[in-house]
């Protein structure tokens, strides 16, 4: 027809927006307006900052793994000794490293000999993990050689000991001190066995930024551990590092045909993949919770349209009886709600970004009005509370509250645009 205008016309635009900002003196539901719009705003806020920050704690939490631990861990299959243990010292290990070098994607190889012995300064002992690892193979672990605070060189390496700063902070030592560390597996004498007690001088004093692994964590030179825990001439592991941690499983073939037989296999995944997997699960349930926060807010412009739909019944009447068709008085409440929703939406993204950008002076704050202790690193394992703004969990957070509160827009419109003229102004 030649009367028939194109949908989303300037003038639905033009009634829309005075229906909008009408104040109820006036038959509009202005504080029912801002009630909608702040609440959209909020669920968006939070659903990006948490999404944010589950993201950041995620890649940070990953990252302090892979970046100072092996990705992939070759041991011996091992044998039966006299005495019912298992034995799995590897005996020819630089050839072993070096055959797993060759495997594809590998990009270091190194043999350790691991114990867990008592470190002791003065009056302060505390448990900790020695890593025995050759000085070329130690300045290729991310997290040691580039970590987030250091004290000393670690070139110097090879004439002590490198330890943790929770090491450090426990017995009290810095660069230079000397520290001893206790074995209880010592010589068996006559008279029982003696605990063997060494002395090194700290050399290097690293914080991966990872809590367990600063507090009991330990470096010494290969030939150095092999002497101390008996084990001359051999080690008790291959520590394997590949181009993805990502995607360990796919080397993991080739690591298995360059070792050979008689080896087992134990990936950072295999270590962790429990944790990681309920960090999985809390992410989906968290944006399942956080969705059905929008959905309430939503509803607020449910209640808002239909308060805005019975006061202006009296103008919807009117506009029919000029020549309105149905399909304009909805797409005029459809505007009505679907504005609100989409403003709301649109300064949640801009509070949620603003949260993750400036996360730490925030985080800061907070832990300063607490009184400190907000954030305890023995629990969480990282020292901060990270965050990651990736464009995926912005497009979720946005798509969710748009189709939530354009969709709850549709039901009050069609209800406006089904509005009998003639009962609209029957009374007035």
């Amino acid at each position: 027809m030649a009367g028939r205008t194109a949908p989303f016309s300037r003038f639905e635009w033009m009634i829309a927006w005075r229906y909008i900002r009408a104040k109820r003196a006036e038959g509009g539901v202005s504080t029912m307006t801002w009630i909608s719009l702040v609440g959209i705003t909020l669920a968006v806020f939070a659903l990006i900052a948490t999404l944010a920050v589950r993201a950041g704690f995620r890649t940070e939490f990953v990252d302090t793994i892979v970046g100072a631990n092996a990705h992939v861990t070759v041991y011996e299959q091992g044998v039966v000794t006299p005495n019912g243990g298992i034995d799995r010292r590897i005996e020819d290990y630089d050839a072993l490293a070096r055959a797993i070098r060759t495997a594809p994607g590998v990009t270091r190889a190194a043999p350790l000999v691991r114990g867990q012995v008592m470190a002791n300064n003065q009056q302060n002992n505390t448990g900790v993990e020695v890593y025995g690892i050759a000085p070329e193979d130690l300045a290729t672990i991310p997290r040691i050689a580039n970590p987030v605070e250091a004290a000393g060189d670690i070139g110097h390496f090879a004439d002590g000991i490198a330890i943790g700063s929770g090491v450090a902070r426990e017995l009290g030592v810095m660069v230079g001190d000397r520290i001893r560390i206790i074995s209880p597996n010592g010589q068996r004498t006559a008279f029982g066995t003696s605990p063997r007690v060494s002395a090194f001088e700290v050399t290097y004093i690293f914080t991966a930024g990872r809590w367990d692994i600063d507090r009991t964590r330990v470096y010494l030179p290969l030939a150095e551990a092999q002497l101390f825990f008996n084990k001359d001439g051999v080690a008790d592991e291959i520590e394997v590092m590949v181009t993805d941690p990502d995607q360990v499983d796919r080397y993991l073939a080739g690591i298995r045909t360059a070792a050979g037989d008689g080896y087992l296999i134990w990936t950072w995944r295999d270590s962790a993949g429990s944790f990681l997997r309920a960090l999985t699960v809390e992410d989906n349930v968290m944006f399942v919770i956080l969705s059905i926060l929008v959905l309430i807010a939503s509803m607020n412009i449910i209640s808002g349209l239909i308060m805005l739909v019975k006061n202006k019944g009296r103008d919807i009447g009117i506009l029919r009886t000029m020549g309105l068709t149905e399909g304009s008085v909805l797409r005029v409440f459809f505007i009505c709600g679907a504005g609100i929703g989409t403003i709301g939406t649109a300064l949640g993204i801009v509070l949620g970004c603003l949260f993750a950008i400036y996360i730490d002076p925030i985080f800061s704050f907070v832990n300063y009005v607490a009184g400190g202790g907000v954030w305890d690193p023995s629990i969480r394992g990282i020292y901060d509370l990270p965050a990651e703004l990736r464009l995926v969990d912005v497009v979720k957070a946005s798509a969710l509250s748009l189709a939530l509160s354009w969709i709850v827009t549709i039901f009050p419109a069609r209800r406006a645009a089904r509005m009998n003229p003639v009962e609209a102004l029957r009374y007035e």
